[in-house]
């Protein structure tokens, strides 16, 4: 019996009230649809399901690409929200949530707070092009921790990237209007990528502006006039179509028409993605 003057007990080994106490990692319900991270690999991604093996369970997790891995179910082996946690299988059966999507097409990760920005960076051309990327990958780059920012034209691209400093964990995209072979945006990328090859990637769609990006079908149009050289052409889009003078305004409304990926050409599509999966490549 423990006497009121002595805190230990019998055995003053036994007990010690002065010494840390050790921190119990949390158990966590592995639902299908709860969205983890590997705490030693960084993989995130949704629980799609369990899988018994030889060494114990395994949750198998699906990116916003639709990728999936294995892991291993070890204690303390997962984050969510930063906290480590040990998934347990779910006491009660599994069901198949209807799954969200983002306007990208990729999983929605629901309820998963943004995550810190990365140092990588994705530069676009213009105001345009920035508001478009964020309208259809917002989510996905708030949740991978990418950052847009305007490069207002690439004429001085090699300045900037000079300062900007690409290296390991330090990647840099550019995406650029009308990139075609033999232009002078042609020659500039080239010459950037060749000064910090692997840590900047230029890519490029081949519109005169981001705008016929937009399908046709999205804008409420037959398809985008031909503008001819000299012209400004948001001007001439704006006559054309009966749009108006205020080329910011008819910006606004054309962006207002946009609401998915399926609404954007692939030749759009494909660069953004390219982009995205350069500047968070594991292990950069």
């Amino acid at each position: 019996m423990t006497s009121p003057i002595d805190p230990y007990g019998n055995d003053v080994l036994a007990r010690d009230p002065h010494a840390p106490r050790r921190r119990v990692t949390p158990e966590v319900p592995g639902d299908v649809g709860l969205v983890v991270e590997c705490a030693d690999t960084g993989w995130c991604g949704a629980i799609v399901s369990w899988e018994k093996a030889i060494e114990g369970w395994s949750v198998q997790l699906e990116d916003r690409h639709g990728r999936t891995r294995l892991f291993p179910a070890h204690p303390a082996a997962f984050l969510i929200d930063g906290e480590l946690v040990t998934l347990v299988r779910p006491t009660k059966a599994p069901t198949t949530p209807q799954v969200r999507r983002t306007a990208s097409g990729s999983r929605a990760v629901e309820g998963a707070r943004a995550r810190v920005a990365r140092d990588s960076r994705i530069w676009v051309e213009g105001k345009h092009d920035a508001e478009l990327v964020e309208k259809v990958w917002g989510d996905d780059l708030r949740i991978e921790g990418v950052v847009v920012e305007k490069l207002d034209g690439l004429d001085h691209l090699i300045d900037m990237a000079a300062e900007f400093q690409p290296g390991p964990g330090r990647r840099l995209g550019v995406l650029v209007d009308h990139l075609t072979t033999g232009t002078k945006e042609s020659r500039i990328a080239q010459e950037a990528m060749a000064k910090y090859a692997g840590t900047l990637l230029v890519v490029g769609h081949p519109f005169v502006d981001v705008w016929q990006a937009v399908t046709p079908e999205a804008a409420g149009i037959v398809a985008w006039p031909v503008i001819p050289r000299g012209t400004d052409w948001k001007t001439g889009i704006c006559n054309e179509l009966g749009w108006g003078d205020d080329t910011g305004l008819a910006w606004r409304r054309l962006l207002g028409r946009v609401s998915q990926w399926t609404d954007l050409d692939p030749r759009l599509l494909g660069p953004v993605e390219q982009l995205i999966d350069f500047v968070t490549e594991e292990g950069e």
